[in-house]
């Protein structure tokens, strides 16, 4: 439900003569006692709930616009860093940085690197698969672990974190 929704629900309760707490009670926790209470007074006072301004501060680099501009710039060019994006578009990177993840729904892709087997390392393995198969009876597999977890490091040592899409 929106605030909006909120707003009417308590100015029709509190004009059929509902008490706050008693609209409380009947929204089920929805929306704070002391934000019924404040708005039944501005009920008695002006006849109508008014809000000034939304609370919390205005967005000052997060503003429509701002996450149009990105978004716009990510379609001519996928790959982009956010520091990139925040140098071209004057942004501070960290408010790039909330524009991708939370206005745009994008999160950092991490590239998982993995060897490349070769046509001989599948046959090998193929074989030593069947002659398991074949050489050895259940009871006699249930005490061997097999582990296919393997770090493999061609290139020397590699951040993997570093490297983001």
């Amino acid at each position: 439900m929106k605030s909006i929704d909120f707003q009417n629900i308590v100015l029709s309760k509190y004009q059929n003569g509902d008490t706050p707490t008693k609209t409380f009670h009947d929204l089920n926790g929805g929306i704070g006692l002391r934000t019924i209470r404040r708005w039944c007074q501005m009920i008695l006072q002006s006849g109508s709930i008014t809000l000034s301004s939304p609370p919390g501060c205005s967005r000052l680099a997060r503003t429509k616009g701002n996450i149009r501009k990105v978004k716009n710039r990510l379609r001519r060019k996928k790959r982009v860093s956010a520091q990139k994006l925040s140098m071209e578009l004057d942004i501070s990177e960290r408010s790039v940085r909330r524009m991708l993840k939370n206005d745009l729904g994008l999160h950092p892709y991490k590239k998982v690197v993995e060897p490349l087997l070769s046509d001989d390392q599948k046959i090998k393995r193929k074989k030593f698969a069947n002659w398991i198969r074949t050489n050895f009876r259940k009871e006699e597999t249930m005490r061997i672990l097999f582990s296919d977890e393997k770090f493999f490091d061609i290139n020397g040592v590699d951040n993997s974190q570093n490297d983001r899409v």
